[in-house]
């Protein structure tokens, strides 16, 4: 098991009024905690499926080839989505900073594996983040049945890391 470290932080952040909110009650809380180090975390819709694999090949410098060109499009692909979605960091960052937490304590990246639960997940894991916060989305009627699952494999697969949900 990997040791985590509880001055780490993990923050998830979307462009929602909910994250932002949580960027204002983190920095408020811990602007004043020394040694604390947040990472801002956005998450990027998924990969388009034509960029998931290439066609394989036979041969097998045909094989490297289609696989290095397949590499080249995804990180293409990534810094792509990466500098239109750069801004919801940028605001996260800012309301941070707004709350006085010293931003050169704050690395901002960003995640495109798979699911949203399954990148926070992954970054939680190899980051050996002591905390993780996610914001909580209002939500009604049978949308409410989805809203948690984020949350419950949070709490399911990180344990020994410490989950705050604010909303």
């Amino acid at each position: 098991m990997t040791a985590t470290f509880p001055k780490k932080i993990l923050v998830a952040v979307d462009d929602s009024d909910q994250s932002l909110h949580a960027m204002h009650y983190v920095g408020s809380l811990l602007r004043d905690t020394a040694d604390v180090n947040v990472t801002l975390l956005h998450v990027l819709k998924p990969m388009p499926r034509e960029l998931m694999e290439h066609g394989g090949s036979e041969n097998p410098k045909v094989e490297d080839s289609l696989g290095t060109q397949l590499r080249k499009e995804q990180e293409e692909w990534v810094r792509m989505e990466g500098a239109v979605e750069y801004p919801i960091l940028l605001k996260a960052l800012e309301r941070l900073g707004q709350t006085g937490f010293p931003i050169d304590r704050v690395t901002l990246k960003f995640g495109h594996e798979r699911d949203i639960a399954d990148t926070i997940i992954d970054e939680a894991k190899s980051g050996a983040y002591g905390t993780i916060v996610v914001a909580r989305h209002e939500t009604t009627g049978t949308k409410r049945l989805f809203s948690n699952s984020i949350t419950d494999r949070l709490l399911r697969d990180l344990s020994g890391t410490a989950i705050w949900v604010l909303g």
